[in-house]
């Protein structure tokens, strides 16, 4: 009897319907890991000004030649993907994230390794972010997933890259506090957790196979559904605005908030990535049930909390409360976590198959946009005041509003 029942067991657990179903896993696995490479700088910065005495300006320099690194490869990883597959530019994907880390862990024989380390990291991450999107998406319907929801896809991708975010942060964040070696060990744990995935990749079901009438590769780079009226009208107006939330969050937050955490600003500024972040996950579950395919109120349920973020970040630097800065990162993690899944299920509804990697990458390349308005305000700040900056701001996320209920039923897919 028990023999028996191993013997259906076993069978069960080699059931290719059962395997096929699982095939995301390893794909939700590589997004994680590439989001940690991405990631585990931010908190690392106040550590690079103290220990390694680089100035403002170069760290500045530092975070800017990530974008150099992610900003092509959202859009070429993406067509290239469209093209010849997932499995090839996803493989990739991980094996930049790995020479990242073992670039930085090299940062303290001087800036070089820094900078070739950050451009690397920002390739794992925009190589990630186009591809595996669109991987999980397709593996998460039939025939891969028939169990899936519609929406599995959009959650699966955000979920991933909201927590691999959060982990690097945290892990590098705790180090540089109160860590051993805290300009090496971080890179090497994220190495540790990170080359596993290399193999796991590769195991992944292919979704994307060339056929012999594609169309040639440098014209997958024109997207004729970038064009899409409800794309321009809707998704963009919204996609700017969810990084420049994470860079208010924890990036500007904890400069402004500095006179009220004493020493302990660099555990302060990790512990509102992770709240922020880990907010943007958990609110995932719920997003995909405000998003509906009749309209953008997933979109507006969202600008309307980064509305409500804005206005708690005021009052957290009036008062100088690191306790309502911590609320604020909690909104500000809700608005981003509901807009960034309603943003991806807009533009997995607009895009067809052979574009939608690229469009995807088109998508996330905008809204990252949104991680220079912290700069933009601290550029600004005097003349102007930091509270009319953050007004200001608010009053454009209105305009932005008003937009999107504009079209809020138009142009659907």
């Amino acid at each position: 009897m028990s023999s028996g029942t191993a013997i259906a067991g076993s069978a069960e657990t080699l059931d290719p319907r059962a395997v096929a179903r699982r095939g995301w896993i390893p794909v939700f696995g590589a997004v994680f890991a590439c989001a940690w490479s991405g990631n585990q700088f931010s908190p690392m910065l106040l550590l690079y000004e103290r220990v390694g005495h680089y100035s403002a300006g170069t760290v500045t320099m530092f975070l800017g030649i990530y974008v150099a690194g992610l900003a092509p490869a959202l859009v070429i990883a993406g067509a290239v993907s469209d093209h010849i597959g997932r499995r090839t530019p996803m493989y990739y994907a991980v094996a930049f994230g790995l020479v990242g880390s073992a670039l930085l862990a090299l940062g303290e024989f001087g800036s070089a390794p820094i900078y070739l380390g950050r451009l690397f990291a920002g390739m794992s991450v925009g190589t990630a972010m186009a591809v595996g999107t669109s991987w999980l998406k397709e593996l998460s319907g039939p025939p891969h997933d028939v169990r899936a929801d519609a929406g599995a896809g959009a959650g699966r991708a955000s979920l991933a890259f909201t927590l691999g975010s959060a982990a690097g942060a945290a892990v590098a964040g705790s180090i540089a506090q109160w860590g051993p070696i805290p300009q090496v060990l971080p890179y090497v744990l994220h190495i540790a957790v990170t080359l596993p995935m290399l193999l796991l990749v590769r195991r992944a079901p292919e979704t994307v196979f060339p056929a012999a009438a594609a169309r040639p590769l440098h014209h997958r780079l024109v997207v004729p559904s970038a064009r899409h009226r409800r794309f321009l009208g809707v998704v963009l107006v919204c996609g700017p605005w969810l990084f420049a939330a994470c860079g208010l969050s924890y990036g500007y937050q904890p400069v402004l908030l500095s006179g009220s955490t004493g020493g302990l600003g660099l555990a302060y500024a990790t512990a509102l990535s992770v709240i922020a972040l880990v907010s943007g996950a958990a609110i995932q579950p719920v997003a995909r049930r405000i998003d509906t395919p009749s309209g953008a109120r997933g979109i507006v349920v969202a600008l309307i909390a980064l509305v409500v973020g804005l206005i708690t970040m005021i009052g957290a630097v009036a008062s100088q409360s690191w306790v309502i800065g911590i609320v604020a990162s909690l909104v500000f993690g809700a608005g981003f976590g509901i807009g960034l899944v309603s943003g991806l299920l807009e533009v997995q509804r607009i895009a067809p198959a052979e574009d939608l990697a690229t469009l995807t990458g088109i998508f996330y390349a905008v809204a990252y946009l949104g991680f220079a308005v912290p700069t933009i305000l601290a550029l600004l700040t005097p003349p102007l005041s930091t509270v009319g900056l953050l007004s200001i701001l608010i009053g454009l996320l209105v305009v932005s509003i008003l937009v999107v209920l504009r079209g809020y039923r138009r142009h659907l897919p």
